[in-house]
């Protein structure tokens, strides 16, 4: 019973940290902690199942695309609080400031936001949004099919699967803060393999019902998580929770990228099997 009442407050405690919906409110403790990362992807789920419902709705009202791309760009911030895009604003900050590691990470500290930040986030949300109106016009005209839904469930779930790895797995820039307390349980190895399983299945998936969308969208995750581990040691010196949430950010909006990609390709009849 203990037990289980440690995994249910670490799914509570997951949903409260990475998102705005309302849970019962838990007890903040490292014992507490020990499988929150195991519920991140979970957190991606709902959103993902959320996209998909705004995507069916909008479809059977008729909503033009510029419509239907504007609830895609806004539901993942709504969901999320924005926290995720809060770490991407504080890692453009710090790289456009071409300094030493040392006062990069003073930079992802500070709690003002630099014109650098504003830039790259004003700029990440147009990309966003004509990517999002793009799908809606080529990929969502004749509603939400599975080989279509499947791919925007999984995006945020293979992100988070991706980042909670880098946050277990990869040397910290810092032994304070939340981050270095979750990679700290015991039960690190656990996350560790939960996160694996749920990755490998996520692009199993995706390959089954979106072969085309899915090589695609795989590739472009895992090269963006190489990425991150080059980024993080070259110009920090290890990896943060805001470097989590610009990986998330950043392989997300290229996993959409390469779905508009196949969308267009299949159109022109291209298919892998």
């Amino acid at each position: 019973m203990g037990a289980l009442l440690s995994v249910l407050r670490s799914m509570v405690m997951s949903f409260s940290l990475f998102s705005k919906i309302p849970m019962p409110q838990v007890r903040w403790e490292e014992n507490s902690m020990r499988y929150l990362m195991c519920f991140f992807p979970l957190v991606g789920a709902v959103e993902g199942a959320l996209l998909c419902l705004w995507a069916q709705m909008a479809h059977a009202l008729g909503l033009t695309a510029p419509l239907v791309a504007a609830g895609l760009l806004a539901l993942p911030v709504i969901v999320t609080g924005g926290i995720h895009l809060d770490g991407y604003c504080d890692v453009h900050d710090a790289l456009s400031s071409h300094a030493e590691a040392e006062r990069k990470r003073e930079i992802l500290k500070d709690p003002h936001v630099g014109a650098f930040a504003v830039i790259g986030v004003v700029t990440y949300l147009l990309v966003y949004f004509g990517l999002a109106c793009d799908l809606a016009q080529v990929g969502l005209t004749s509603g939400l099919t599975v080989s279509m839904a499947v791919p925007i469930v999984l995006v945020p779930v293979i992100s988070r699967c991706l980042s909670g790895l880098s946050t277990l797995s990869f040397p910290k820039s810092s032994s304070k803060g939340m981050l270095s307390m979750e990679g700290s349980s015991d039960s690190k190895g656990r996350a560790i393999g939960v996160l694996v399983v749920v990755l490998l299945v996520s692009i199993a998936l995706l390959l089954w019902f979106n072969a085309l969308a899915g090589v695609f969208m795989a590739f472009s995750a895992l090269l963006t998580f190489m990425a991150l581990w080059r980024l993080s040691f070259e110009q920090f010196g290890g990896m943060s929770g805001d470097l989590a949430g610009w990986f998330l950010q950043v392989a997300e909006l290229l996993m959409l990228g390469c779905l508009v990609l196949s969308a267009h390709l299949s159109q022109m009849g291209v298919t892998l099997w």
